[in-house]
């Protein structure tokens, strides 16, 4: 089946400039203006601001800050087999989407207090507010989509330094890794790897949580630490699986989550200014090497059935990786990307989730027993077992398309080996940034291939085939 398509995407952007305090008024006498046009010195362009930014202070060091981004998808997806698309059976889809938009303010508003609230909505695509669980036609609402996901204030212990700060609030500062608490403006590749957020929309909202935490940079270390009171499952918006043999949440209890994570920098230090998010590409303007880990941990967060009896199972997850960003060449700005990570991810005994990015599919015709959600491009991206997960780019030289930007073509896989998955699962993607104007203008070409499954007599599920997914990305961020 081929789909012609036609995209036209018409962007405008202002910028306002302010007079100098004190200066004189112009005049608008033609006489005067002739005099001074053969008089004054030409004075020199000023430069072309790429940021929304207020200083507090004659020095910079106490600002106010507000970011915007916007991410559509224009998405060409194979469905796995069954799959519908509001009661039709669809082998494939084409969707349009907004995948991230997002408004940020934040400021340093003097030297010991940072604000930090992020407001914005996620996967919105045509079936935003359709009743999942209900199609009987209970009224939806299609409008309720954007959220606070952060709302934080942080005190910092030491002024001037980055030794200790502490905060609470709804925030994504985060244990187990990097890709937990992603800067997502910053993405090398067009998406992260979504199984490192590890409880996302499960016991958190989208990734936050009501937190205290420490964090800070002393030395060469990086360290954040944190306390997190977790959302019950039943508030997540989605009909809980019935208790079986298989961990999933459990629907009684209630206990704190603990978490942290460390890097080592053996170069350039990272940025420490926002709370807990983590750039995944600085294009060469930084030479960054780390090693890290982290974990996070909950007890009796699950349950599950063994016999006449329930049982209660603790979350233990943890990994170990490296990251590396730097240029080759600082006179062409040519520069790497690359990342290697190991993560166990013990969620109770065969936990198994299934997840579609922005899921362009509402049903199924061929469902698996003990998974839910699995039509469309979904497949088991969170289980109990362990992951390797890496990605590498390479960034071309800054003026290799002249004045349209450069290139940066990445890899990335996740290679995983779930309990309830019978042999190695690995999802594998390929694409390319074209960098307009670094990560405030940029295109993503992305091709993502992944199994699909059904179920055995065993209790696991396994692999019959494979299908992809071709994304075109547009981000633009100031």
């Amino acid at each position: 089946m081929k789909i012609h398509f036609t995209l036209a995407l018409l962007l405008s952007a202002g910028i306002a400039m302010a007079q100098t305090p004190g200066a004189a008024p112009k005049t608008t006498d033609s006489t005067v203006v002739a005099a001074e046009q053969t008089t004054k010195k030409p004075q020199p362009v000023s430069a072309e601001k790429n940021e929304l930014k207020y200083n507090l202070n004659e020095s910079g060091s106490h600002f106010f800050k507000i970011t915007v981004l916007n991410q559509t998808w224009l998405r060409l997806n194979q469905s796995n087999p069954g799959t519908t698309v509001i009661g039709e059976p669809k082998n494939q889809t084409f969707d349009i989407g907004l995948r991230r938009t997002r408004l940020q303010l934040y400021g340093q508003i003097n030297d010991r207090t940072m604000i930090y609230v992020q407001f914005g909505m996620n996967n919105f695509n045509f079936l935003n507010g359709f009743p999942a669980y209900n199609t009987t036609g209970t009224p939806s609402n299609r409008k309720v989509a954007a959220f606070f996901h952060d709302a934080v204030g942080e005190y910092s212990a030491f002024r001037g330094k980055d030794y200790l700060k502490i905060g609470a609030g709804l925030t994504i500062v985060n244990g187990l890794s990097r890709f937990s608490q992603p800067s997502v403006s910053t993405i090398m590749t067009m998406d992260v790897p979504v199984f490192a957020q590890a409880t996302v929309d499960q016991t958190d909202e989208f990734s936050r949580k009501l937190t205290l935490y420490a964090r800070g940079q002393v030395g060469r270390i990086d360290y954040r630490i944190g306390v997190s009171d977790p959302f019950p499952i039943a508030t997540n918006g989605a009909a809980p699986p019935a208790i079986s043999s298989n961990a999933s949440f459990a629907l009684k209890g209630h206990h704190k989550q603990v978490q942290g994570f460390f890097m080592y920098q053996f170069f350039d230090k990272e940025s420490h200014i926002t709370p807990g998010y983590m750039t995944g590409t600085y294009l060469g303007k930084k030479k960054v090497l780390t090693l890290e880990g982290g974990f996070i941990a909950q007890k009796n967060a699950l349950w599950r059935k063994s016999g006449a009896d329930t049982l209660y199972q603790n979350i233990n997850l943890w990994s170990l990786a490296s990251f590396l960003d730097m240029p080759l060449n600082r006179a062409t700005g040519s520069a790497v990307n690359a990342y290697l990570g190991y993560f166990h991810t013990d969620y109770g005994t065969n936990y198994l989730r299934y997840n579609g990015i922005m899921n362009p599919a509402s049903g199924t015709t061929l469902p698996i027993t003990g998974a839910s959600g699995t039509q469309g491009n979904a497949f088991p991206m969170f289980g109990t077992g362990s992951v390797v997960y890496s990605q590498l780019g390479y960034l071309f030289a800054r003026d290799l398309l002249g004045k349209n930007g450069t290139l940066m073509p990445y890899a990335s896989a996740q290679i995983a080996d779930y309990q309830r998955v019978s042999k190695t699962m690995g999802v594998y993607a390929v694409g390319v940034n074209w960098l307009i104007n670094g990560h405030n203008s940029k295109m993503t070409l992305d091709y993502q291939n992944r199994p699909y499954y059904q179920a055995a007599t065993t209790g696991q599920l396994n692999p019959q085939g494979r299908r992809g997914t071709l994304t075109l990305q547009y981000q633009v961020f100031i």
